[in-house]
């Protein structure tokens, strides 16, 4: 019968790289990077850049720009209202704004770290001309609480603005 002999020193080294693998897989910091993305792995570049992208996005008229920023199964709540839940939910919140305001255009205001999550404060800049559009600007402000999935990408989003002011605005236009 023959044996196949295997070097001592190979099995150790795989048993060194199994062994770090399988503490590093268990390290507690690990886990909870893996689990909680909001700001323990993304460092604030990151989040930045993100931020500015998704901002970008916003003021592209293309609304798949915007869902691309979300996980598959990520939500999108506006004003506590109904979750829009998928990509091809939140891409169709981003084409009703979209629409509405033709020369939309996004700014990132703020973006700090809460306890609630990331905070994402922005305004946004636009002539209501879209269909049955009344032909005044507006400006409104608004922060979205963001939560993030394991790959970077927004698993909720729970969006908020003035919309009193908004609807004021529509009506009348921005006061200088």
């Amino acid at each position: 019968m023959n044996s196949i002999k295997i070097p001592l020193a190979f099995l150790a080294s795989l048993f060194f790289i199994m062994n770090c693998n399988n503490q590093q897989a268990s390290s507690p910091t690990n886990n909870a990077n893996t689990e909680n993305k909001n700001d323990k792995t993304m460092n604030n570049d990151s989040l930045q850049s993100f931020a500015r992208d998704y901002t970008t996005a916003w003021s592209s008229q293309t609304p798949d720009n915007v869902a691309a920023h979300f996980a598959e199964d990520g939500s999108l709540t506006v004003n506590n209202g109904t979750p829009a839940v998928g990509r091809i939910a939140i891409a169709k919140v981003a084409e009703r704004f979209m629409t509405a305001f033709p020369d939309m255009v996004l700014t990132m205001d703020s973006l700090p770290t809460t306890e609630k999550g990331i905070e994402y404060h922005w305004t946004l800049s636009g002539t209501n001309t879209g269909s049955n559009g009344t032909g005044k600007k507006v400006r409104i402000s608004g922060v979205e609480i963001w939560q993030f999935d394991n790959q970077g990408l927004i698993k909720e989003s729970k969006g908020s603005f003035d919309e009193e002011e908004y609807n004021r605005q529509l009506k009348d236009g921005v006061k200088n």
